[in-house]
């Protein structure tokens, strides 16, 4: 019998993979992938059930001779373990970011003359019941909340982008790039103080109050479904964090991150050009575990973020403080600089590492932004966040097309680097 294979990437058998399971039944017997989760993250959506229950799920489809791992997103492993005679896919990964994983199964089989089978892809009410369910599901607290945590467990680094609104939040989720063979998305959201304040008009200075802000949350969770880190400055005081921490839990945000500062905020990429004082580590270190104490799950993370580099504090300060935010139950270690070469943050995790193997580290390459992920990953860093780029690479181009239309008293000067309206309403889903 000739060999078929496809692979599958979900959670609930719908008619639209029966049918894939039939016309390959037509072939030969059929081989079904399930791709692992790490892989999954990096195209798809987020598993709502594990592993094991999504390999058990295709084993019980009628018809499937055999259930395999797909550990990689592309074929190259399976295809070499399995030497299929053809491998079947609904014709939906022909166009778009899908359309790589195709060319590359495609130029594996044709080597040794197998062949690609296009079957088309269904989608009816039924199917988009189904579609619809799950992405609710992912969004409901008690899923989403937990999810960072499980990013962290499985993903060498939790690629991390701002968003300020109900549509950063979609480019945020529905964002899919390919590049030299490979299929990536960012996995989580940060609601920033910064960001959420410049979009409103208003200074970064803690004046926006939580109110207002976790209405933002509410607008972002209700378009999307990646875990949401919020911003949460120096945190308040500690009677009025400790309603911030229940509240974002109910809500489903994975994590706040606190910095150890007191008084008026101030943006830390200003570092000591303007006036900050740092909390005492014992004062911060009641903060994080009042914080803790409140909580009523294990899902939701509170990080600490150290600004004794950005104060020029030295490093023996900010490992003094992390080891102790850590003893004081923090769940993870942001650490900062201003600098423009990542080095002393590289020395940081490196010293940090040595001591504490565990406690996931976050850092935001805002001024040192030549340090690639993979090379962050090596020093143990577990989190990365894009903390302002959208906001910052849109203000230009609405003020350059606010000033063109005033240039030349109409809006054609400007058309050809304009997005067109119905591409970015395709982003909108409608019930």
């Amino acid at each position: 019998m000739k060999k078929v294979y496809t692979c599958f990437c979900t959670d609930v058998i719908h008619e639209g993979h029966l049918n894939i399971i039939k016309e390959a039944k037509k072939l030969g017997d059929v081989y079904v992938g399930v791709l692992s989760d790490a892989a999954m993250i990096k195209f798809n959506r987020f598993p709502t059930i594990g592993f094991e229950e999504r390999v058990a799920l295709v084993k019980n489809v009628d018809g499937v001779k055999e259930v395999l791992i797909q550990d990689e997103v592309m074929y190259d492993k399976i295809v070499d373990k399995l030497h299929p005679d053809y491998i079947i896919h609904g014709d939906n990964w022909k166009v778009g970011p899908m359309k790589a994983v195709r060319d590359n199964a495609e130029r594996l089989i044709n080597a040794y003359g197998g062949k690609i089978v296009d079957v088309p892809y269904t989608y009816n009410e039924n199917v988009k019941r189904v579609d619809a369910q799950l992405k609710e599901k992912l969004s409901m607290p008690e899923y989403r909340r937990k999810r960072l945590k499980q990013l962290l467990a499985i993903s060498p680094i939790v690629k991390t982008i701002e968003v300020h609104s109900g549509l950063t939040g979609l480019i945020a989720e529905k964002t899919i790039v390919e590049h030299n063979g490979e299929l990536n998305q960012f996995d989580a959201m940060w609601v920033s103080s910064l960001c959420d304040s410049t979009a409103k008009g208003k200074p970064d200075i803690e004046l926006v109050d939580m109110t207002s802000r976790f209405r933002t949350i509410d607008d972002v969770m209700e378009v999307t479904t990646k875990p949401i880190i919020f911003d949460g400055d120096t945190g308040g005081l500690t009677e009025h964090f400790v309603y911030t921490v229940r509240s974002l839990e109910r809500m489903g945000v994975s994590a706040i991150i606190i910095e150890d500062k007191t008084g008026l905020k101030k943006n830390s990429l200003f570092g000591t050009e303007v006036e900050q004082t740092q909390d005492s580590i014992e004062h911060f270190c009641e903060k994080i575990s009042a914080g803790k104490k409140v909580q009523l799950t294990d899902d939701f993370m509170i990080i600490a973020r150290i600004e004794s580099l950005i104060l020029e504090r030295g490093m023996d300060d900010a490992l003094t403080r992390a080891h102790a935010y850590v003893e004081a139950g923090a769940d993870g270690i942001m650490i900062h600089s201003r600098k423009k070469e990542p080095t002393e943050i590289l020395e940081f995790c490196d010293k940090f590492r040595k001591n504490n193997k565990k406690t996931p580290i976050v850092v935001v390459p805002s001024s040192f932004n030549c340090i690639t992920e993979a090379e962050l990953s090596e020093h143990g860093v577990n989190i990365v966040i894009y903390a302002n780029q959208l906001t910052r690479s849109a203000f230009p181009a609405m003020e350059k097309t606010a000033k063109d239309i005033l240039k030349f008293h109409r809006a054609k000067e400007v058309d050809s680097r304009l997005m067109p309206i119905k591409d970015i309403i395709s982003l909108i889903e409608e019930l």
